[in-house]
């Protein structure tokens, strides 16, 4: 149990420029967990089993990348109670990310909006944090409970051009793929230039067949098949959906149109829309706008998506859940899975046993 409250440390925090607090919280995470002091945020985690894309998740609430990139507090992070936690976004080479101040908070709304730019240390240091984590060297005992599952994910480097970003993906996929239980594709993060231009149709199939290809290679090079998951953008028409769910059932259903379980999809990541904070401080900063005000869009996109893909295809639902009823409206909307970030942060880990709880509750009342 949770020995510092939330409420403590948040005034302290969010006294803090947003990215300086995110560096500190994060350091101090890396240097506790493991140790005793870990006892200030863990927290016994839900008992909810569910099987999605083939991998048996310990409970259905899970943190979304971004939170960290560089794979250094799996550990920590898993102590919170997720029953998945998704770490990166890492690119093939280290880079800066964009220029600093790039992140900024809207406390009014519950919202943060970010232009960090995919900054991470690159693959290499990436894959040795993995490998270093307690998570990854724990005995997998057999009948014992079901142990946390592990997202990576993965984005092109920004030097790249957008006609070479499947290189980068592969990369990575090739570089991750033994130490994941599931690869998450980043084609939506609005930091990169150009980088949503991969969920349009033809860009789309063309990633996705090299991805299937690589994957195959990988499978049976490491005997384990690996889902992956295609993360996409809320800022999307009903047009765009169905091109990018007709595109996942090319490849994510098998002939009689049942779900294959090899492709998922998140849905979503930040948005560019301004509508729901116009008029407050730091509103007109270029990024990707996540927290509250990104609900009901990325609702939709999961209710347009579920709607497209039928019953058994793999969606996990992310984007402004500041609370446990937030969570179950994306069950309701359509999503097996959720997940938290900016509720993360001005919440606290409370958030994840609240959301986990009422996730069980809706679930066993459907």
């Amino acid at each position: 149990m949770s020995l510092l409250p939330y409420a403590l440390a948040r005034p302290f925090l969010f006294g803090l420029d947003p990215e300086a607090a995110h560096d500190l919280t994060m350091a101090a995470l890396a240097r506790s967990q493991g140790t005793p002091l870990a006892w200030a945020y863990c927290a016994p985690r839900v008992a909810d089993p569910v099987q999605v894309a083939g991998l048996n998740f310990p409970n259905r609430i899970g943190l979304a990348a971004g939170l960290d990139k560089n794979a250094r507090c799996i550990d920590a992070l898993g102590s919170m109670g997720f029953g998945f936690v998704e770490v990166g976004t890492v690119t093939p080479l280290a880079q800066s990310g964009n220029p600093k101040p790039r992140m900024f908070r809207l406390p009014q709304a519950q919202a943060l909006i970010n232009r960090l730019g995919f900054n991470n240390e690159g693959l290499a240091a990436f894959v040795a944090n993995v490998k270093s984590s307690r998570f990854y060297s724990a005995p997998r005992t057999a009948g014992g409970p079901l142990r946390l599952v592990l997202g990576l994910n993965i984005g092109k480097n920004a030097a790249t051009p957008i006609d070479n970003a499947v290189s980068d993906y592969l990369t990575c996929l090739s570089g991750v793929y033994p130490y994941a239980d599931y690869i998450t594709v980043n084609i939506s993060s609005p930091n990169t230039q150009n980088l949503r231009s991969l969920q349009s149709d033809a860009a789309l199939d063309a990633l996705l067949e090299a991805l299937e290809r690589r994957r195959a290679e990988l499978a049976t090079e490491h005997g384990a098949h690996k889902p992956i998951f295609i993360k996409i953008a809320p800022d999307l028409d009903d047009a765009q959906i169905d091109v990018i769910a007709a595109t996942l059932k090319r490849y994510g259903t098998d002939a009689s149109g049942q779900p294959n379980q090899r492709f998922g999809v998140i849905a979503t990541n930040t948005t560019l829309g301004r509508a729901a904070v116009q008029g407050l401080p730091h509103a007109g900063e270029a990024g990707g706008l996540s927290g509250a005000p990104v609900l009901e869009a990325s609702n939709g996109v999961i209710s347009a998506l579920r709607n497209a893909l039928g019953q058994g295809f793999p969606i996990i639902g992310v984007g402004g859940v500041m609370g446990a009823q937030d969570a179950v409206s994306k069950l309701r909307a359509g999503a097996d899975l959720v997940q938290i970030y900016t509720g993360l942060i001005y919440q606290g880990p409370a958030l994840v046993g609240q959301a986990a709880r009422a996730l069980q509750q809706a679930a066993a009342s459907r």
